[in-house]
């Protein structure tokens, strides 16, 4: 009997030890084929030309297009700090809501961009927010004529005047978007600033707007910035603009020689100079002619700074 009961013992305790071999080794050699696998696919995923896929899992991942991005007026700290200078320098209150837009745009500080032949504006941007700064409408409608009379298109507006209260909004699902307060807060609220739609431009025509946008900002009349999310050109433009577009009016109907120390020319553009603006504007010399960029469009109308 007692030898009954010690090869019972026995039996079940080999029993028992040949199960647990038999539910863990497998598990063991999963576990280190699944590290094997997930090792391999970290050091040598298979790219493809718009995805790759890892080999563990067979999943399709996008992959961020490899684009040269080299813009002539590139975002910076800087730039924003320029921009708020040049408002507190003309006085001009942050917009804080659609009350006070209101009032601006009865008191005619504030003015409609009107679309036409040369110009379109982006039909997402609010019919409220359709306004800017006079000098600004100017710089815009001097801009889109000059593109128009140099490709036969239209330059489209994304984004005018914005509101404290339409800024913090849009700072809630975009990382772009300058602050609606402080030293380096968007030049928008203001009504000097609009954005101009990249998107659908050619290397060549993106090259041209910012030869036109060189001699300007050197002069200190626009303050530009080329966004890469947004693909767009966030442009301040300062109230001496309209001085110096008034003194080119005058210019081109004198003989007046210009003085070595004033730009002439814009590259990319049908006209030069023939007189000296009766403006008093930084002497300035020209930059190196721009380089065109490998840019891609974006699908955000006007979210940006």
């Amino acid at each position: 009997m007692a030898r009954r009961l010690l090869f019972l013992s026995l039996a079940v305790i080999v029993w028992c030890g040949t199960g647990s071999a038999t539910r863990t080794t497998p598990r063991h050699h999963y576990r280190h084929h699944v590290i094997r696998r997930a090792q391999s696919a970290k050091a040598k995923p298979s790219y493809t030309n718009t995805s790759f896929t890892t080999p563990h899992s067979g999943r399709h991942h996008r992959r961020l297009r490899r684009v040269y991005w080299n813009p002539v007026f590139r975002p910076s700290h800087d730039s924003l700090l320029k921009q708020n200078a040049e408002i507190d320098r003309l006085e001009l209150p942050r917009i804080q809501d659609d009350t006070e837009l209101e009032q601006l745009k009865l008191e005619g500080k504030l003015v409609p961009i009107i679309p036409g032949e040369t110009l379109r504006i982006d039909p997402r941007l609010d019919p409220d927010r359709r306004y800017c700064r006079p000098w600004t409408r100017d710089f815009v409608e001097d801009l889109a004529t000059s593109y128009h009379q140099r490709f036969g298109q239209q330059i489209q507006v994304n984004s005018a005047v914005r509101t404290v209260v339409v800024q913090k909004k849009l700072r809630r699902h975009n990382r772009n978007a300058a602050p609606a307060e402080g030293e380096i807060a968007s030049s928008h609220l203001a009504g000097v600033t609009v954005d101009l739609q990249r998107r659908g431009m050619s290397k060549e025509q993106i090259k041209w707007v910012e030869g036109y946008l060189v001699p300007l900002k050197a002069a200190g009349l626009v303050e530009p910035e080329e966004e890469r999310r947004q693909w767009v050109f966030h442009i301040m433009v300062s109230d001496r603009y309209d001085e110096w577009r008034d003194g080119r009016e005058i210019a081109k109907t004198q003989s007046e020689p210009l003085p070595s120390d004033i730009p002439t020319t814009v590259p990319g553009m049908d006209f030069h100079y023939s007189a000296a603006p009766p403006v008093s504007v930084p002497a300035a010399t020209l930059p190196e002619a721009a380089q065109p960029s490998s840019l891609s469009p974006s699908d955000e109308p006007q979210a940006n700074r």
